[in-house]
């Protein structure tokens, strides 16, 4: 996979793959993992990367009757920008395949900018219909947390249970104790938070995931998870910002 690599200077590490414009890694000052990634995820282009953060656009899971979770986390990006400590990467019509563009024939650009600012991931994504016509749309940003044990960790204080997949109202923060810190979660423009662990089950179901798996990870999730309509020429922003509280 070709992959942009941004730095901070107190240490802080970031690398972005142009597949999917997916976070691979992010490493606060302490140079901690924050981010889980599976070791059995193809890494090859081939399918979607399981952990990370997965950009799903324009349909939520199996919402619709377009591809699961979309298609920008396995299109190919476009690097548009990049400094020392941030990138942005674009994705439009043109750049899907024939495949891809017959399944949603619609004029569209995403841009998703990554920036780090000392201890603080900050994630903006915006969704551009550079067409003629109205569509509808729904998205995420899927970020896999890694948590040193998913029985331990607490979400705002309370503690996980079990096989998760809940759709919250959004509210502006949440706290994620990972055992290995605590992480405060902000996000302005999605309407849910989406928190989703498969289960000891799940994991052992699942393809790309060691059994194991699910104890080292929980997703939570910026999201629009229904479909709303985005109109010709309009432009929606949202942000997701992730910090490390001392």
């Amino acid at each position: 996979m070709n992959e942009i690599r941004i730095s901070s200077p107190d240490g802080a590490a970031a690398t972005i793959s142009l597949f999917g414009a997916h976070l691979m890694s992010w490493k606060t000052a302490d140079g901690k993992e924050r981010l889980f990634l599976s070791q059995r995820s193809a890494l090859d282009g081939s399918a979607a990367v399981r952990g990370g953060v997965p950009v799903i656009f324009p349909q939520f899971a199996t919402r619709g009757d377009g591809l699961r979770h979309g298609f920008a986390r396995t299109a190919t990006w476009r690097a548009v920008g990049q400094g020392d400590s941030w990138a942005e990467l674009a994705l439009a019509q043109s750049d899907l395949p024939a495949a891809t563009f017959k399944t949603w024939p619609r004029a569209f650009e995403l841009r998703l900018r990554f920036e780090l600012k000392g201890n603080t991931l900050a994630l903006r994504y915006i969704v551009r219909n550079s067409g003629m016509q109205d569509f509808q749309w729904a998205g995420a940003l899927h970020t896999y947390f890694a948590v040193a044990d998913f029985a331990q960790a607490t979400l705002d204080g309370a503690r996980f249970d079990g096989a998760l997949d809940e759709i919250r109202p959004a509210t502006p923060v949440l706290r994620l104790d990972t055992g290995a810190g605590t992480l405060q979660l902000e996000q302005q423009g999605f309407s849910e938070w989406v928190v989703w662990n498969p289960g000891a089950e799940g994991a052992a179901a699942t393809a790309d995931m060691d059994d194991g798996d699910f104890r080292r990870f929980v997703c939570i999730e910026p999201a629009r998870v229904d479909k709303q309509v985005l109109a010709a020429g309009a432009e929606w922003t949202g942000h997701h910002t992730i910090s490390l509280i001392p």
